[in-house]
């Protein structure tokens, strides 16, 4: 609110329907998900109009939210005040992250360093199902394959993205706006690499596991959370990206305010920094054949 009554340098936010709508549209999309995969509530599985429709209104709000944002700062609301605010809370948004992706990491390192404790039970099918991690009988995704090739893509796109960020600390446009789109098309790289691995091992049923697998359901699950909500970040840092390039060649940000797109850095490089995690531990150390 750039109003010229106001005395202070901290912005007051008008009243906003956006988070009350992308969070309505979120458990939509969520149910839908699960609609469309499983059924629920008498609907037959298979059924997606429920998720897209949630999807749309996810969609709308980002589109709203941050055009909002855009004009806001536009106006000259982020005051230095405000961007102090602004950092902090784009940096405790991602140490929220991180604790996210460490509950799936928990969740993986206690079944691949801890399983042979569950081998001590009465019960025979649990001693078989955890002596081995991956589990006897599955196939897993070779490291050195499509996800090295990930892997070079996100630590690629983590330089083109500095790149464009150091570009527009000097002002110099035309390489920032270069950087960004080679940043942007690396992250569709990623996605499109990923939706590839993903079709590769529903068609060849790696994680679906032969006689004995007893615990394959438990690997395949951990692998899909983590990677996947992985590929879900890639995708939302994507279209922040996205958003940021249409800002900069729209004549938005100059070198001396850009947390807009400082941000989307920081949170690229926080994409990058977790999946060199995912392909150290799931991919390779602990993603070795069965025995």
């Amino acid at each position: 609110m750039a109003h010229g009554e106001v005395k202070h340098d901290y912005h007051l936010v008008n009243p906003s329907p956006w988070p009350l709508v992308g969070s309505a549209a979120a458990t939509v999309m969520a149910l839908g998900g699960v609609i469309w995969m499983k059924g629920l509530f008498g609907l037959d599985k298979g059924n997606p109009w429920i998720f897209y429709l949630g999807l749309a209104g996810v969609l709308l709000t980002m589109a709203c939210w941050w055009a909002d944002v855009t004009r806001e700062a536009n106006q000259g609301d982020h005051t230095p005040v405000v961007s102090i605010g602004l950092r902090y809370g784009m940096i405790m948004f991602i140490a929220s992250e991180v604790m996210f992706f460490v509950a799936w990491f928990w969740m993986f390192f206690e079944m691949a360093l801890f399983h042979e404790v569950r081998t001590h039970s009465a019960i025979e099918e649990v001693r078989a199902a955890w002596a081995t991690w991956p589990p006897k009988g599955i196939e897993t995704v070779a490291a050195w394959n499509l996800p090295l090739v990930n892997t070079l893509t996100l630590l690629l796109s983590g330089t083109t993205v500095t790149w464009a960020h150091h570009a527009l600390q000097i002002g110099d446009r035309k390489a920032a706006r270069t950087g960004l789109i080679l940043t942007v098309l690396l992250g569709i790289l990623f996605t499109s690499i990923q939706a590839v691995e993903y079709a590769h091992i529903l068609e060849h049923k790696y994680f679906f596991g032969g006689e004995g697998a007893d615990n394959s359901g438990l690997y395949g699950s951990s692998f899909f959370m983590a990677t996947g909500f992985h590929g879900f970040h890639v995708l939302i840092g994507t279209i922040f990206l996205i958003v940021c390039l249409a800002r900069l060649m729209g004549g938005g940000f100059t070198k001396e305010k850009h947390f807009g797109f400082e941000a989307a850095a920081w949170y690229w490089h926080f994409v990058d920094v977790v999946w060199l995690f995912l392909f150290a531990f799931v991919y390779v150390v602990f993603g070795g054949a069965a025995g």
